[in-house]
């Protein structure tokens, strides 16, 4: 298995159905109670730990779902409220070693809580058209909406996989 990938990457070929994007949503809204679940009990010795070798500390990748899901956020709306808008990427590595990235996780977790009410809210109100429109990733290309909610879904599993394997000593 490739420790960057515990979950694989993301794929999916299949239809956007809207059962399929419901069961998407649903990730979405689980995931920062397991998160929280998954962080609940660690010091910081065990936050500050890398979840591979190489890889980002736990207290890191919590924060870097904070801000990936706010971007994330952003770009629905974007894609929902223009014409087939051009998002700007950010450089995560490089934010991942802002000063911000060292608070408590609580931080972040209080804050994915209420993006992820907001953006739960906004995902289940859209039509079969909105899940249509489209935004483009300089390096990714056109992205529809319908597969982005996919794309996240896909993104907390797999950074959630990633706090989940981190060797941090006996989890309380």
């Amino acid at each position: 298995m490739d420790e960057r990938y515990p979950i694989g990457k993301f794929q999916y070929d299949g239809e956007i159905t809207p059962a399929v994007v419901e069961g998407w949503i649903n990730e979405i809204e689980a995931l920062p109670g397991l998160l929280r679940d998954a962080v609940s009990g660690l010091n910081d010795r065990q936050l500050d730990t890398p979840y591979r070798s190489g890889g980002w500390t736990v207290r890191q990748v919590v924060h870097h779902l904070a801000d990936s899901h706010m971007n994330a956020y952003i770009r629905f709306k974007l894609a929902l409220t223009e014409k087939t808008p051009v998002i700007k990427p950010y450089e995560e590595g490089k934010w991942a070693e802002l000063p911000d990235s060292s608070l408590p996780v609580d931080i972040s977790l209080s804050l994915l809580d209420a993006l992820h009410c907001r953006w739960v809210h906004l995902l289940r109100k859209l039509s079969p058209d909105d899940l249509e429109k489209k935004f483009i990733h300089p390096e990714s290309g056109e992205v529809t909406v319908g597969k982005n909610i996919g794309i996240y879904s896909w993104h907390g599993k797999h950074h959630l996989a990633h706090i989940l394997a981190a060797n941090v000593g006996n989890r309380s």
